[in-house]
């Protein structure tokens, strides 16, 4: 059994100012965002290094939002319990990563806070079919992970659908899973990620492309209700 899940919006901080994070995540919440999100990479599994759990501790109490961690790490099993220490309420793990994906949601899980997995666009949505009773959201990435600012990959649709088809079909009794997309969402992108089965969209770049920011506030809000506006409308 599922239940329709409500539209929600990730905000992205990695094309934040970072030197300003606490006033970012101020200025997103009051934009109107569900929640933020922390890409954290490792420079190992992606090219880039981004943020550690002490960073993100030291914003958690500026800011009501839930905090989810999309862990772009090599060795998640060893980070996951600093990023929850850290207030991270959702920890999304790549499926590429894990050598063993469903010790490693169990784990999750274990530490009292939500599990995610993620799959890169060369992945599968297949390879979560055996794990969807540990999850609470699957990722569908809409780029290649590691940079910000990429081109939304149309063709990722069919997957997305491919993963709601699943988690409809699957057994997990009334557990409710969510189905987000992380890449290249902007109000021209929404619409397709939304009618494909995603409920969660990630948005960062172009959240700041019309010079919202922590000094604009208005202008982040106008970004926030372009992408909501359209996807609540498919």
């Amino acid at each position: 059994m599922t239940v329709a899940r409500p539209i929600l919006i990730a905000a992205s901080v990695l094309t934040a100012d970072f030197s300003r994070l606490g006033e970012e995540c101020v200025a997103l919440e009051q934009a109107g965002v569900d929640r933020i999100q922390w890409d954290v990479m490792d420079g190992r599994f992606v090219p880039n290094l981004t943020f550690g759990p002490d960073v993100i501790a030291s914003v958690r109490d500026k800011v009501s939002l839930g905090f989810e961690a999309h862990l772009m790490v090599e060795h998640p099993d060893e980070l996951a319990h600093r990023y929850a220490e850290a207030g991270c309420e959702l920890l999304i793990v790549h499926a590429e990563a894990c050598r063993h994906l469903h010790r490693t949601l169990d784990a999750i899980g274990g530490l009292g806070i939500a599990a995610g997995v993620a799959l890169n666009p060369a992945t599968p949505a297949e390879t979560v079919a055996n794990v969807l009773d540990l999850c609470d959201m699957v990722l569908v990435m809409t780029v290649n992970p590691g940079f910000g600012g990429q081109k939304y990959l149309a063709s990722m649709e069919p997957k997305i659908s491919q993963v709601r088809d699943m988690v409809a079909a699957s057994s997990t009794g009334i557990r409710n899973i969510d189905i987000e997309v992380d890449g290249g969402i902007a109000p021209e992108t929404a619409a397709g990620a939304v009618k494909a089965g995603a409920n969660v969209l990630v948005a960062g770049s172009s959240l700041y492309r019309d010079g919202g920011s922590w000094q604009d506030i208005d202008k982040l809000a106008d970004s926030v209700k372009s992408i909501r506006s359209v996807a609540e409308s498919v």
